[in-house]
């Protein structure tokens, strides 16, 4: 387990930089994650996909499939790497409060 320290708050992660303990996440914490890796201010088509991402997972236990995801948020892959530079697993996954995907999100 890892810390990283994001304006002054400090986060147990996993070694891809995922929160150790998803119940902790809230919004502020989505906003300072965004921050570290270029995603930048999040607006409401990255909220639109985040908030999508945490509750598919709360009720689930899992991310949803990028096709899922694709269909709700009524964005295409291309749009969501532009929103997410890291990408869907690595980045919203991420900014969302997930454990690290196992698969494909």
């Amino acid at each position: 387990m890892s810390q990283i320290e994001i304006e002054g708050r400090q986060f147990e992660v996993d070694g891809d930089g995922f929160l150790e303990e998803p119940e902790l996440w809230n919004e502020e914490v989505a906003r300072l994650f965004a921050t570290t890796d270029g995603t930048g201010e999040l607006t409401d088509k990255h909220w639109s996909v985040v908030n999508y991402i945490r509750e598919y997972w709360e009720a689930e236990g899992t991310a949803p499939m990028i096709r899922k995801l694709c269909q709700h948020s009524g964005l295409h892959l291309r749009e969501i790497y532009e929103l997410f530079p890291m990408g869907p697993a690595k980045g919203a996954c991420r900014i969302a409060g997930l454990p690290k995907p196992d698969g494909c999100v």
